[in-house]
């Protein structure tokens, strides 16, 4: 378990990333955006008051650090609390890799569902980088061998046949335009209740998810 001081630490650092982008967004930083969470992918309880979104890249290492560090403290604290639900939407940014891995997701939640969508999702950065830290290719052989830890022979096959069929692109293509209308440009990016957090603490996000919880938006 990575002490709480360290997930700290992490946090700051990903949340200094996220400041990085919020110079170059409009003024639309400044209130709360309206997401259309439809047909998304979370973790939680569906009534829960808050809805948390982080936009990522599978190839990204800081939202790596976000997965690996910080979600299972939200998960813990928010979660598993039923204070707020967990949403991730893809802005997929880096190149193909990024690009394929986003649609193979997509084509996992399509076909198998949000439980095995989210242990495919943290396979996905769990094997970011190979054994000497050089950033994984995600071909489909090696998503096919990724699923293949978490489903049988017949679930990936029906998976690698609607990926090969395009089946996944749509939404992929639903999450950009929604990245692209609220002025991503780095990830993680993170909207609480539609509002971008600008924080640099896990204190401050506590803070703003209490906000939203009281105000209702």
């Amino acid at each position: 378990m990575v002490p709480l001081s360290k997930k700290i630490f992490w946090f700051v650092g990903v949340i200094a990333v996220c400041i990085i982008g919020i110079i170059v967004l409009t003024g639309k930083e400044k209130e709360s955006a309206d997401i259309d969470y439809k047909g998304q992918p979370f973790l939680g309880d569906a009534s829960a008051p808050v809805k948390i979104v982080e936009f990522g890249d599978y190839q990204c290492p800081h939202c790596k650090d976000f997965n690996d560090s910080l979600l299972p403290v939200i998960e813990k604290e928010l979660v598993e609390t039923g204070k707020a639900k967990v949403y991730f939407m893809n802005y997929a940014f880096m190149g193909p890799d990024s690009t394929a891995s986003a649609q193979f997701a997509e084509t996992v939640y399509k076909e198998l569902g949000n439980d095995v969508f989210w242990k495919f999702h943290h396979l996905l950065f769990a094997n970011q980088t190979d054994e000497s830290g050089k950033a994984m290719q995600f071909t489909d052989d090696v998503m096919e061998t990724l699923l293949a830890e978490v489903v049988g022979a017949e679930d990936v096959q029906q998976v690698l046949n609607a990926y090969q069929e395009g089946k996944g692109n749509e939404a992929l293509k639903k999450d950009m335009s929604i990245a692209n209308h609220l002025g991503i440009s780095s990830t993680p990016s993170i909207f609480i209740n539609g509002k971008l957090f600008e924080g640099s603490s896990m204190k401050d996000f506590f803070d703003q998810v209490d906000e939203a919880t009281a105000s209702g938006k």
